[in-house]
């Protein structure tokens, strides 16, 4: 009788999508509160095929487990596909097999049927420690989920420590963070002014067409809003060093900001005003400088030929001006266009000589345990120890019903 056998799959298969959760983004999209419940019901289900039917339904049993009993909470197409690929490994005839194994390494297998101390025998023999294959991931899940769990500890140390000086005649805490700020606002750069725009290229001109330049528009916006970063950072470095010489009040903000420098985090109030980052203080600033000279540089020299889509505030909004200047170039209605991916073997921006004919070129975007290859074109497992790797430069094209 297969009940044993499909019991334990349907458990262990539980117990995988949970522990899947621990690994942040690259387990799900979305963190998904699978409970005992759906469990409780799949078994039902299974029970109920079992007995109703004289053979197994699979292809029913597959999709009320998986797109009901469980799917009914996910919300991610991709995540979707993902439950249902992982419930195929555990759902299909090879499981009553007894030489059937759930990784290659033959560690996790589906037991012989037996009594219940033989499958609690081999429960208490697997691993303390779950291996990455396990989950269908790659070995990196575990360094990356191992940051995080050290990340969280480090903020937890953080948070308590005392705000004191180090012995031995070493910077005080107030003298650390104003030399910090000071540092921080030599390096501001100036406010992105219209009037610098290229003569020769100016990204505000009109296209040939006669149409207004919608990626001109898309950069006005964001220079509003790389000023407004800007400022807010500039008045706000001022205010500290003013606060800590005492010529100011402390206020409840520069207090939270005096703290968070000193922790090397980014101040929450310049987080209201920037961009999603996850990069610590040094790290921020030093991305921040280099995302308002690609700005500056796309101002004063025209459109570059590739573009850094995820140095932008919203990215989703070029993309439709791009859409949007091929729909007039072309008099094709932009409901009907999409962009298409071409994969170029071009890694520096430097070596393009031009802009391609249509569509765009875009660099500036990584893959997370994962890396492409360029000679074959596809993607391939990442590398040990190499948690990202960036994509080469793409050309999204826009195509005429692209699907």
């Amino acid at each position: 009788a297969p009940w044993k056998k499909l019991v334990f799959a349907c458990n262990f298969f539980h117990a995988v999508i949970q522990e899947r959760r621990k690994f942040g983004p690259i387990g799900w999209n979305k963190a998904y509160d699978f409970s005992n419940s759906d469990l409780e019901t799949s078994m039902m289900t299974l029970r109920n095929f079992l007995d109703e039917q004289d053979f197994i339904p699979w292809p029913a049993l597959v999709y009320v487990t998986g797109m009901i009993n469980y799917g009914g909470r996910v919300t991610d197409d991709l995540d979707r596909r993902l439950l249902m690929s992982i419930l195929a490994k555990y759902y299909n005839p090879d499981v009553l097999d007894d030489s059937y194994k759930l990784t290659p390494s033959g560690v996790y297998r589906v037991p012989q049927e037996g009594d219940l101390s033989l499958y609690q025998e081999y429960i208490r023999g697997l691993p303390i420690t779950d291996t990455p294959d396990i989950f269908g991931m790659h070995d990196n899940a575990t360094l990356q989920f191992e940051m995080q769990e050290s990340k969280k500890v480090v903020d937890v140390v953080l948070s308590i420590q005392p705000q004191v000086s180090s012995a031995g005649g070493g910077k005080t805490s107030e003298e650390s963070v104003a030399d910090l700020a000071k540092e921080i606002e030599e390096k501001m750069p100036r406010i992105l002014d219209r009037e610098n725009a290229s003569k020769e290229k100016d990204p505000f001109a009109i296209t040939e067409s006669g149409m207004a330049n919608s990626l001109g528009t898309v950069l006005g916006q964001e220079m509003d809003r790389f000023n407004k970063l800007i400022l807010v950072v500039r008045k706000s470095l001022k205010d500290i060093q003013m606060a800590i010489q005492g010529t100011i009040v402390m206020s409840g903000d520069l207090d939270l900001m005096f703290t968070r420098m000193l922790n090397n985090q980014v101040p929450a109030l310049w987080e209201r005003y920037a961009y999603p980052s996850l990069k610590p203080l040094a790290g921020w600033v030093k991305d921040f400088l280099e995302r308002v000279e690609f700005m500056d540089r796309w101002l004063c020299d025209g459109e570059p030929n590739s573009f850094w889509l995820s140095g932008l505030f919203f990215p989703q909004g070029f993309l439709t001006g791009a859409l949007q200047n091929h729909a007039r170039k072309t008099q094709i209605a932009i409901d009907r266009l999409n962009f298409g991916f071409n994969m170029s073997s071009v890694t520096d921006v430097a070596e393009l000589e031009g802009q391609p004919e249509n569509g765009i070129y875009i660099h500036g975007l990584y893959l997370v345990c994962a890396q492409f290859d360029l000679e074959k074109k596809m993607l391939i497992e990442s590398s040990p120890g190499s948690m990202f790797a960036e994509l080469p430069v793409i050309h999204f094209e826009p195509v005429e019903n692209y699907n």
